[in-house]
């Protein structure tokens, strides 16, 4: 009974350690989690921002837009499904079996497992066929999790983030109506005599 429980404990101090050494360097070299970063005051056009809101895809293959999406989720308490993401993405570049195993185990322990420092939310079945194949990890033993992970963002988070603070700001950057001319543009039409005419709208 004392071999388990100081195995529980040992359990719990190292997911502690990993927690907390995921939180100093960041699960991915170009977006660190927890980087004290003022995205607000760094170069990005009102245009560039405006562009994310056509949709998700927009902002997930834009540095930026991804620096910006994950501060959001910080602000949220959600932003283990950005570094999950950003880390699988990193795991499919590995060439080396040795490194792949290596880093599978990592986000494994930190993302999947149950009472993960940073568990994801996915099924069950997604868990258990990740815990079966990570003895012996593929390039693409992740891809159902980081699939279903993308899916919850842009269908939860990602409209959310378009009514953010932090994304109206950037939005807004050169002037009050950037903003709605975007929406507007979207929703209606110009006729030769300047007026408007209503067009179906996807807002």
């Amino acid at each position: 009974m004392k071999e388990q429980n100081c195995e529980q404990k040992d359990n719990k101090e190292r997911r502690s350690r990993l927690s907390l050494f995921l939180t100093k360097s960041g699960s991915h070299e170009n977006v660190s989690p927890h980087k004290k970063t003022n995205t607000a005051s760094r170069n990005i056009s009102a245009e560039a921002a405006l562009k994310w809101s056509d949709s998700f895809e927009e902002v997930m293959k834009d540095s930026d837009g991804v620096e910006v999406f994950s501060q959001f989720l910080r602000s949220e308490f959600s932003e283990e499904n950005i570094e999950f993401w950003l880390a699988c993405e990193d795991y499919k570049t590995i060439d080396s079996e040795t490194k792949l195993l290596s880093k599978a185990k990592y986000i494994y322990t930190v993302f999947i497992e149950s009472d993960a420092p940073k568990e994801v939310n996915i099924d069950y079945s997604t868990k258990m066929a990740i815990e079966q194949s990570i003895s012996q990890p593929t390039k693409s033993c992740f891809d159902a999790a980081q699939k279903k992970v993308y899916s919850l963002m842009q269908k939860d988070s990602y409209p959310r983030f378009l009514h953010s603070d932090i994304y109206l700001h950037l939005s807004r950057k050169k002037g009050p109506g950037a903003l709605m001319f975007r929406r507007r543009s979207r929703s209606c039409v110009f006729n030769e005599r300047g007026e408007v005419t209503s067009e179906p709208s996807a807002w």
